[in-house]
């Protein structure tokens, strides 16, 4: 079984819109996604492409991807933040989640990255293990007393605030 990991082109946005209907599927969540593949086709591949992605092929067939930003932190610098990751259950343990991972952190070297961030969530201990023992990944342990929260503005919170004056 010949395996490869590349950079996604506009032909695999419907591949891509598959898995991350399978992802969130997998999350519990399928009934949160709103994206679509004109969105992620214009997104990803038109004038000002806002997201990175890498597909992961196994003979040939993308079976996989890893969805990615640059983000930029005024105390480090530039940093790459992996927003998915995903394989299909027939195509796990064949090397393919290492490889879209060593690939991103070469990406994460190639742009001067500071870091290599992402977040999991607390009950997917499959992939919690994966990163911890494939990678050598850590958990990140806030400093002292503080302790970062991540907060979300969105849907009419995020159009009531925009349109505040």
């Amino acid at each position: 079984m010949a395996t490869s990991i590349r950079n996604a082109a506009q032909e695999d946005v419907p591949a891509l819109m598959g898995f991350v209907r399978e992802l969130a599927a997998y999350e519990k969540e399928s009934d949160q996604v709103q994206m679509t593949e004109e969105r992620l086709l214009e997104d990803g591949f038109g004038p000002t492409p806002r997201y990175h992605c890498l597909i992961a092929e196994l003979d040939g067939t993308a079976v996989g991807f890893a969805l990615y930003v640059f983000m930029y932190s005024t105390w480090t610098g530039t940093s790459l933040y992996l927003e998915d990751l995903f394989v299909q259950e027939h195509a796990r343990g064949k090397g393919l989640g290492v490889g879209l991972m060593r690939r991103l952190a070469q990406i994460a070297m190639e742009n001067n990255c500071s870091r290599f961030q992402w977040q999991v969530i607390d009950w997917n201990s499959s992939s919690i293990d994966f990163y911890k023992q494939k990678l050598g990944a850590r958990e990140r342990v806030e400093q002292g007393d503080a302790k970062w929260l991540n907060y979300i503005v969105d849907g009419p919170a995020l159009a009531k605030l925009a349109a505040a004056e």
